[in-house]
């Protein structure tokens, strides 16, 4: 039985992935802003995290992570996990990540994930990296997309299934946080 390779995004109503909530330039809030998931988006949050085995990345969203979780200490151990987990890294430019537990994606990312998928172990999450994500979509190596939804439309920018993706989902929840955030988790429809 292989892993389950599952992207969890951040993204607004009309599918921009980079600023969800707005923060850069829109005017319409920063991450503090006018949007909270609450106890039950926190919680989903919370499960989603401590349910995985591993995570992969990205360079753009590693560098992010990485200059900030090693950092943190919380109550709700979401660092000591997050700092814990095995993280894979999809770079060509770093040779030496600093971040622990952390191994580089060598080669072709789509054989490196395949081999991935088939290694002992449980979900493997990809959090917040699109480009990643655009990779492997073609190859089917996604079976899951939990995607928390902002009550946002940006009318621009990076998207999670960019012009030309076509694929059929099937629709696994819908829950519903405060101030109108939804959490949507779709699964490959098989044909």
């Amino acid at each position: 039985m292989s892993r389950k390779i599952i992207v969890t995004q951040y993204m607004s109503l009309d599918g921009v992935i980079e600023d969800p909530v707005g923060m850069e330039g829109s005017g319409l809030g920063d991450w503090t802003g006018p949007f909270s998931r609450g106890p039950d988006g926190d919680a989903f949050k919370h499960e989603e995290l401590m349910g995985c085995d591993a995570m992969i990345y990205g360079r753009k969203t590693y560098d992010g992570f990485a200059a900030v979780w090693p950092r943190v200490d919380d109550e709700a151990g979401y660092a000591r996990r997050m700092n814990a987990l095995p993280k894979y890294l999809a770079s060509t430019t770093i040779e030496d990540p600093q971040w622990n537990n952390t191994s580089l994606l060598r080669g072709d990312l789509v054989e490196a994930v395949r081999a991935l998928k088939e290694t002992p172990g449980g979900d493997i999450l990809i959090f917040g990296s699109g480009s990643v994500a655009h990779t492997l979509m073609p190859h089917g190596l996604i079976d899951e997309f939990r995607l928390m939804v902002y009550p946002t439309v940006l009318g621009r920018g990076k998207r999670l299934f960019p012009e030309g993706t076509a694929t059929m989902l099937e629709l696994a929840e819908c829950r519903t946080f405060n101030d109108g955030i939804v959490l949507l988790r779709y699964t490959m429809r098989n044909s």
